[in-house]
């Protein structure tokens, strides 16, 4: 009986130690051996930690699993389901990726609904994971991160307009991609099984183009068009969310409106990690016109503003430059219109596509 469980302890460590290898990078701690212990079963383990990094056709990952195609491709469904393999058409053939923790089958987990799945159980341990000593480090010590923000379009100085590009608009993005899907918000949704709902909204999580469309046929979203897309990027801005998008220059697959207290990027970010990169703008203050009222404050998601009382006993805002990330919520919420967006002097250009972002992920973790 002891060489069975043997077995299954080794599948579970193959997986683990495959994971690791992704560019995305994986923490091995006794929280992710028991959230894999609890998403996928021994045979999806021992399968999944056969994957190499390329993606893979089905007759590839019968030969070095050994398993009869027609078997395999019946537990690799049941695997993209679950979000745990990603499984595309490609001309004539289907490739399979293995989805590691983030972007991926944490996020996937969550978008869940209504099927047997242990959030409760899964939403602790995540966040057991999540602030575990050393796994932020992992996460973000790359310069390359996977996500960067979007300034609110209707903060963008006249002056500069025509200067703004495409891949800093978050309505352009939607438009060229020309609809996609709307899914449940991860974080909050995880967040709601730890007792801290926050109200915001869970089903406005915005994913585009191919992935969009895996989503939806992997029943993880819902087809949504660009005008609803595009409700749901002023609805959120209204409410003061922040926008983080993947993290490249041509056809991003998704934006996220993301709140400070559920968001586990924005909450790295509010813990001094490089956890998104900042958007292309920072605010600036027209202090005579400061009410001193403290609503940019209150609307920061990350903390980053602080009401600093004055020689003459006013208070006005100062921002953080090494804090600020760029989301205009701030300038959004004030009054009198003081505070305002302004170009910064060093502008960041995303990499072209995620080909570029996993190399760049790849040759930074070596370094």
């Amino acid at each position: 009986m002891g060489h069975l469980v043997n077995a299954k302890a080794e599948a579970y460590k193959a997986l683990a130690e495959r994971l690791s290898k992704a560019p995305e990078g994986v923490v091995i701690n006794e929280s992710m051996m028991q959230i894999l212990h609890q998403i996928y079963t021994e045979s999806e383990a021992a399968i999944g930690s056969k994957f190499s990094l390329a993606p893979m056709t089905l007759d590839k990952i019968a030969s070095v699993t050994g398993l009869e195609e027609e078997k395999l491709k019946k537990v690799l469904d049941g695997m993209a389901r679950k979000g745990l393999v990603l499984d595309l058409p490609r001309k004539d053939s289907v490739f399979y990726m293995l989805v590691p923790v983030v972007v991926g089958f944490f996020e996937y987990t969550f978008m869940r609904t209504g099927d047997n799945v242990n959030h409760k159980d899964l939403a602790e341990l995540f966040e057991q994971y999540f602030h575990t000593a050393g796994v932020k480090d992992k996460l973000y010590s790359r310069n390359t991160q996977a996500m960067r923000t979007l300034v609110y379009e209707n903060l963008i100085p006249l002056a500069v307009e025509t200067e703004v590009l495409d891949y800093e608009r978050a309505a352009e993005i939607i438009k060229q991609a020309g609809g996609g899907s709307i899914s449940t918000c991860p974080c909050r949704h995880k967040a709601a099984h730890l007792g801290r709902a926050c109200g915001a909204p869970e089903d406005v999580c915005t994913s585009l183009g191919a992935g969009a469309e895996w989503l939806v046929r992997r029943g993880l979203a819902k087809p949504a068009t660009t005008e609803e897309l595009l409700a749901v990027l002023d609805k959120t801005e209204k409410l003061g969310l922040v926008h983080l998008c993947d993290n490249v220059l041509n056809k991003p697959a998704y934006i996220c409106h993301c709140c400070g207290c559920c968001c586990e990027v924005l909450s790295a970010v509010k813990e001094g990690f490089h956890a998104a990169h900042p958007s292309n703008f920072i605010p600036i203050l027209q202090s005579a016109d400061c009410l001193g009222c403290g609503l940019c404050s209150d609307r920061c998601q990350i903390k980053a503003i602080e009401m600093k009382k004055q020689a003459d006993g006013t208070k006005l805002p100062v921002v953080s430059e090494k804090i600020c990330i760029g989301c205009g919520a701030c300038a959004a919420a004030c009054p009198s219109g003081a505070l305002g967006m302004s170009r910064r002097s060093e502008l960041y250009i995303p990499p072209a596509n995620s080909r570029e972002k996993f190399q760049r992920f790849a040759e930074e973790m070596k370094s």
